[in-house]
């Protein structure tokens, strides 16, 4: 099967799959009510984000014969990100506490991690006996944080579907030019089949991804992260890099929080995303996230990953500013 074949059948599985499941989630009410803590205004069903695991997990393991996959990362995305979706698609359903969910990430992020670890972990680490650890436990810490912040961010129309179908669309683009016959093409599939969820999610959203899609997505890029790191530690920096929208966000937000010893764990809508929707509107926010990731991150991303530039450089360059925008439109404050 051609790449261009599996990025086609991805996009289209995807949009079938969340029509389908979106009739289902109507028919059965499994809708996202508005309260005080939402950024939407009229019941909207949830839990479309399990066309992407499907689409994604069958066709990665239909690529994977042909254009070729390590078994290491189709154990980690399909197992360990099956597990997170699953855990998701239930809560989507009927509420699960919140300690049975970080145990349930802490799982699967070390489950992950326990098959890709062992290629990247020493090359940030020294391979000693202690910092390996330490490497493994600071990693399953950034996998379980990953996970959760791009939940967090899933808060208005189109955003987290953006976020993932543009990283991973650049992030892949730089994966290929450094090992072309690697697992390079999981990335853009992933995007591919986020693009065919998108086409209903775009604002006015008519569908919204749920735990089960942002906790899988954000588990699922942890992942091609960490595999890409076995090609060149510099592509880890490139994700990282790729991801500051979100990152900032969601991290400024919870120390300010915590700062005022609020709830941290309690739904809000005091992120700098949420902040902006309210004053220019859903439509505008995730555009303007797709242009800084564009435009702004991906060239530094580009120079991180080809070398021309340092990752601390990169990271620094590329993050600053984002933390001004994230205190200008006041992240963390309600």
């Amino acid at each position: 099967m051609t790449v261009a074949a599996l990025y086609l059948a991805g996009f289209i599985g995807a949009l079938a799959l969340t029509g389908a499941y979106r009739r289902y989630a109507l028919h059965r009410k499994v809708l996202d009510l508005p309260n005080a803590r939402s950024s939407h205004e009229v019941p909207t069903p949830r839990g479309g984000g399990v066309a992407i695991v499907v689409s994604f997990l069958l066709l990665s393991w239909v690529g994977g014969r042909s254009l070729g996959l390590s078994t290491e990362l189709f154990m980690a995305l399909s197992v360990g990100g099956g597990g997170i979706a699953v855990l998701g698609l239930v809560d989507d359903h009927r509420h699960v506490p919140a300690r049975w969910r970080l145990v349930g990430h802490f799982t699967a992020a070390a489950w992950g991690l326990g098959w890709l670890g062992s290629g990247c972990i020493p090359t940030l680490f020294a391979p000693t006996s202690w910092t390996l650890a330490l490497g493994y436990a600071v990693a399953c810490v950034g996998v379980v944080w990953l996970l959760n912040l791009y939940n967090f961010m899933d808060g208005v129309d189109g955003i987290a579907s953006a976020e993932a179908i543009s990283v991973c669309c650049a992030a892949g683009g730089l994966w290929y030019l450094s090992a072309p016959t690697g697992s390079w093409w999981t990335a853009p599939l992933l995007a591919a089949c986020t693009l065919g969820f998108f086409v209903w999610n775009f604002p006015p959203a008519r569908i919204f991804m749920g735990d089960v899609g942002s906790g899988f997505l954000g588990f699922s890029v942890a992942m091609l992260a960490m595999g890409a790191a076995h090609s060149s530690t510099r592509l880890l920096w490139a994700w990282a890099i790729l991801l500051a929208v979100f990152v900032v966000d969601a991290t400024v937000t919870l120390f300010r929080r915590a700062a005022r010893r609020e709830r941290v764990y309690e739904a809000h809508r005091s992120h700098a995303y949420q902040h902006a929707s309210r004053r220019y509107g859903h439509l505008t926010v995730t555009l303007a996230t797709l242009v800084i990731n564009v435009a702004w991150l991906f060239p530094i991303a580009a120079a991180v990953a080809m070398g021309h530039l340092g990752a601390a450089a990169g990271m620094a360059i590329a993050y600053s500013p984002l933390v001004c925008i994230a205190v200008k439109f006041r992240a963390g404050h309600p």
